[in-house]
């Protein structure tokens, strides 16, 4: 009997999901969107890699970065890749779109996946969308999403200053920074959640989108 109810118990705290931590973040700016994610991916107390790239190219001009639980990030990935097959690059409003349509679909059994996608809209301009992980989303000026994500939040609240997206007639979300300027904004709130959030840290990878294309450049953070 004893061992039935042990069986009972164990089974009742067994979940689908892991939270392999990490931090994600976006900023648009007028002609340029710069996205970053950290490269530490972990367990619990335990850190699995410390080189995982939590960043992909969904089109030209169009990236996302995801945390959370990364296999169900592989399989959103896949899934996005197969459904917009087709002979035109899709917009990143267009994208956002279909991210938030693959969501809602899995809203019973989700994808456990915080995402927030950025890149350039028809017109040229940067553009961020935040997600929860059914589906719901937004446009935004900036974001960010994981375990260091309410660290961040705070100082580029404090830097960006967006202006609310409940005022009318709409305001432009868009950041007022230069490209430079966002970069190592970036950097900096990066190099502070590490010291902060143990599941965030080890590498940087940051990558900019413009009129000229997609460029990425990498930052070590602290490993410990």
């Amino acid at each position: 009997m004893a061992a039935t109810e042990g069986i009972k118990q164990h089974q009742s705290t067994w979940s689908p999901y892991d939270n392999n931590g990490g931090t994600c973040i976006a900023i648009a700016g007028a002609n340029y969107c710069v996205i970053a994610a950290d490269t530490r991916m972990s367990t619990g107390y335990s850190i699995l890699t410390r080189d995982y790239s939590k960043i992909c190219n969904l089109a030209d001009k169009c990236v996302m970065a995801s945390s959370g639980f990364q296999a169900d990030v592989k399989a959103l990935q896949k899934n996005l890749s197969a459904r917009h097959l087709h002979n035109k690059q899709m917009s990143c409003p267009a994208m956002a779109q279909l991210l938030s349509n693959t969501l809602y679909y899995k809203r019973f059994f989700p994808y456990y996946s915080f995402n927030v996608l950025g890149g350039l809209d028809n017109e040229g301009k940067g553009c961020v969308f935040t997600y929860d992980a059914v589906g719901s989303y937004e446009r935004v000026g900036y974001g960010a999403q994981g375990t260091g994500g309410t660290l961040m939040m705070p100082v580029l609240d404090n830097q960006l200053k967006s202006p609310s997206p409940l005022l009318l007639p709409a305001q432009d979300a868009t950041t007022p920074l230069l490209e430079s300027e966002a970069v190592d904004l970036v950097k900096d709130v990066f190099a502070s959640a590490a010291e902060r959030d143990i599941y965030t840290g080890d590498g940087l990878e940051i990558v900019v989108v413009n009129a000229e294309g997609v460029k990425r450049e990498f930052l070590e953070l602290r490993r410990d």
